[in-house]
This record gives C-alpha cells, structure tokens and sequence, in this order.
C-alpha cells in the first residue's frame, strides 16, 4: 500500500514538472499567467493538473471560424479601400468629429477587418424590462429571419416568452435561428427547443460538452450577445436572457446594464459576426450566402460605428486595444464601468498616466459580487489607481453588469467584453465601438446618474481597509491571472 501511494506522488510530481515544462517553453504563455499556473500545480498537485486539463489548455485556433459567403460581401474590397484613404487623408467623414479618431479606425480595420459604417441610429437601454420589451417588439414584426445568440440562456419566464414569440414566427414562415453558449446557459438542452426545431427553427450550441455536465472547454466561451431581425436591426451589449436580468433575483436586485438597438449598415458586420459563430457551433447547417442576410438599408442616422470582435482565435487582443487607444488619447475624461476590473499591467499604467495626466478618471464597479476572488481582485486593482488620482464609485442600487467605457463625449465603446484577463484572452466577445458626440454624451449621463446610486471609495478609505480584505486581495491578486 505504502508502495503504491509513493508511485502515485512520484507520477503526480513528474506529470507536474512535465506540465511545468510545457508551460514554459512550448506554449509560450503570459509570464503572469505561467507563474500562476505553476503555483496551481505545486502547491495543489492533483487538484491542480485536474484544474489545468480544465481550464488551463490552449485552444486550436486552425479554421475555428470559416464561412465561405464572406467573399461575397465584399468585405475585404472595402476594408482595403477605407484603409488605403484613410492613409491618403481623402476618406470622406460624414462627420467632421470621426475624422479625431482616424487612426484608431485604422487600427480596428487593420487589426479586425472592422469596417467602419456611418449611417446608422442607436438607442441606449440602460434597463432590462425596456430592452427585452423592444426586442420581443421587433421580433414579432419580423419578416424574414431572426438570428439569436446569448452567453446565457434561461427557460425562466423571460426566456420562455423569448421562445414562444420564436415559436410563432416559426410557424409564420420566418427562418429561427438560436445560438447559445453551453457553459453559459448550463441546464438547457436542445431538447428544450423541440417545439420549435418542429416547426422549422434551428437551435446550435457552441462548444457543447462530451458528456452531460462534462465539458473539458471552461474556458473559451462564447461571451456574445446578438440579436439580428431581418438584417435591418441589431442587438449588442452586456443583457444576457434570464429573470435576473430584469432584476427579479432577490440576490442581485436590480441589474444595471447597457444595450444598444441599432438600425443601419453596422448590422452588417452584427450579421456576420452571427453567422461566423453559427457555422462553427452548426455546421450542419450552414448558412449559405443570400442577399436577405444583407438587405440594402435606407439611411437611418449619421452615426459612425465600428463592430469589433476578439477571443482566444486571436493573434492580438483587438477589443483590448480599442480600449487602451481611447484611454491613450483621451484630454477631458475617461468614465469606465465594469463589473470586473482585472486588466494587465498596460491597462492599468494606460489608466495611471491618464490620471497623472490631469485627465478626469472615474471607474465604477458593482457592490455586490457575483465572484468572490474576482471581487477582490477589482478591489485591490482600483486601490492601486486611487493613489494616482483616478475617482472609484461603487455601485449599491443593484448589480452593476454595464461593460461600458466613454471618452471625451466623442468616443465610446459598450458590449460584452469586461475589463479583465478572460474577456481579453479566452473569451470570445464583440463590442460597438461608436464616433459619436451625441450618443456618447448620453452614455456619459447613464455614468453620471449612476454616481447617484454610489458611494463613492476614497483613497484614505482604502487605507483603512481592515487586515482580512488585505490577505483577499493577496490571494485574488496572485491567482488573478488565470481568474
């Protein structure tokens, strides 16, 4: 017996040096990351390599996303157009503001294949019963197709009435398609949608497990929320769909989050970025190109916008990017909200230099945490940025769920990336970054009004935080890269 429990330890041990070896020199991960996962696994040896084979493995980025209809759209054509006038200066602006911003265009169209539109109409929910309210609206009026993808997905009351309204478009002759992610909305089966596959919908579910409740991909999740109607109304932003959205969770409260309706031709790259992720969950039944997907549509605004995306397929972190290019080139202010705030450390000396800049930093995180160690993590990084001057508000009315960072009332950015290691590397996510001044300050006032709901977390009220949440922020900071 005693023979047999030191071989166990000794494979253990050689599993791990191996482990640690791999980690090292083959996948050539983030130093923080690595010196986080080797602590994982010598310290907690069998636990640890458990935990590595489940969160801990590099994803296959080889033809993840692959839909041949793309060439069809013209996409590359238009993207080597805005790039090439752009870098002549005789790219037209229809807004004289956007032109501010060139070059982070330039960047999303280089670093993306984000094209930038200019014709388009938002509308801003900042509350939940008044986005789902609409978007049921706009699903009933739909004529042609309607396109569904959430991280989470609940059969509660709220997810139901999502259903049945699908359901009866379905049997009106509408083409139903529903996306979600599997870790995201554990608990729901595709058996779940039987009525609907009965009548015509199709339901794809990305990265599904092996076996029921067994799924080896904890990381790598599809983090997206889309809604497309008939090609002509895109949804984007941080709602997911389940009661507590619609603050009904005695948990949580009232849930504060940021949405955007938008009509014009950005609901093209929303379009595509649907169909992307469908044919990889889906692919047998793939979309196949036709004209309905990408409809001609009449103007409807003038503002600019530009869908990025990034997740582990990635070379480069793009959503990120976007970020830290606001920030680098803000002169006024810069409001964050978030739910998380774990960034690396380029994030967070991009925020302390705005703040040594004179910029006017306010960063607002939630009250109440829906992850312990994520919480404290939050906590000990926005401490690090009150010494520089930045302003810290936390949020007491409810749960704080806005992914939203607004620049200058000239640049802002919602959707579903956080601030934190897992939307930057290992999620899969997409966010509108907008050139706007009018709906950019509008965001600026859901920021403001906000500020209503929160305390306010001063540099000397850090200081006198008590000796237990010091040792949580030790341990959160430590393991905070591979949070």
């Amino acid at each position: 017996m005693t023979s047999l429990i030191s071989l166990t330890v000794a494979s253990v041990l050689i599993i791990n040096i191996f482990l640690a070896i791999a980690l090292i020199f083959l996948e050539r991960r983030d130093p923080a990351a690595t010196w986080a996962w080797l602590l994982v696994l010598f310290f907690i040896p069998i636990l640890g390599f458990i935990i590595y084979l489940l969160l801990g493995r590099r994803l296959r980025k080889k033809h993840l996303f692959r839909w041949e209809g793309q060439s069809k759209i013209g996409i590359e054509k238009l993207i080597d157009y805005q790039m090439a006038a752009i870098e002549k200066g005789s790219f037209e602006f229809r807004n004289p503001e956007t032109k501010y911003y060139d070059d982070m265009i330039f960047m999303h169209l280089r670093n993306n294949h984000a094209v930038l539109t200019q014709d388009n109409a938002i509308e801003i929910f900042d509350d939940g019963k008044e986005k789902f309210e609409k978007l049921l609206k706009d699903m009933e009026q739909a004529k042609d197709h309607i396109h569904v993808q959430y991280y989470i997905f609940r059969l509660d009351d709220l997810g139901q009435r999502i259903v049945d309204v699908l359901i009866r478009k379905a049997k009106q002759g509408v083409k139903v398609r529903v996306l979600y992610d599997d870790i995201g909305s554990r608990g729901v089966r595709k058996k779940d949608f039987n009525e609907l596959l009965a009548h015509g919908g199709e339901v794809g579910v990305f990265f599904p497990s092996i076996l029921p409740l067994i799924n080896p991909r904890l990381n790598y999740r599809n983090h997206r929320k889309i809604v497309i109607v008939d090609g002509r109304i895109g949804y984007i932003g941080g709602f997911n769909v389940g009661d507590e959205y619609l603050g009904l969770s005695q948990k949580f409260g009232y849930w504060r989050d940021t949405h955007l309706r938008i009509e014009g031709s950005a609901v093209h790259p929303l379009q595509t970025r649907f169909i992307l992720d469908w044919t990889q969950a889906s692919e047998a039944h793939e979309i196949q190109y036709a004209d309905r997907y990408f409809p001609v549509i009449p103007q409807k605004g003038d503002v600019a916008v530009q869908i990025v995306s990034s997740g582990p397929d990635s070379e480069w972190e793009q959503i990120k990017d976007g970020y830290l290019k606001m920030i680098y080139q803000a002169r006024d202010y810069i409001y964050i909200q978030t739910p998380y705030f774990i960034p690396d450390a380029s994030f967070i000396d991009a925020v302390r230099i705005a703040c040594l800049s004179g910029v006017d930093v306010r960063i607002m995180i939630p009250n109440k945490p829906d992850h312990m160690f994520v919480y404290w993590a939050t906590y000990s990084n926005v401490g690090k940025l009150l010494k520089a001057g930045a302003r810290v508000y936390i949020y007491e009315k409810g749960f704080l769920h806005t992914k939203q960072i607004v620049v200058d009332d000239r640049v802002s950015t919602v959707g579903t990336a956080n601030i934190d290691m897992r939307s930057f590397k290992l999620n899969f996510e997409v966010n509108a970054f907008i050139y706007d001044k009018s709906d950019s300050h509008r965001l600026a006032e859901l920021f403001e009004k906000d500020m209503l709901d929160s305390s306010e977390l001063t540099y000397e009220m850090y200081l006198q935080r008590t000796n237990m949440i010091k040792i949580k922020e030790s341990i959160s900071r430590l393991i905070s890269p591979i949070l």
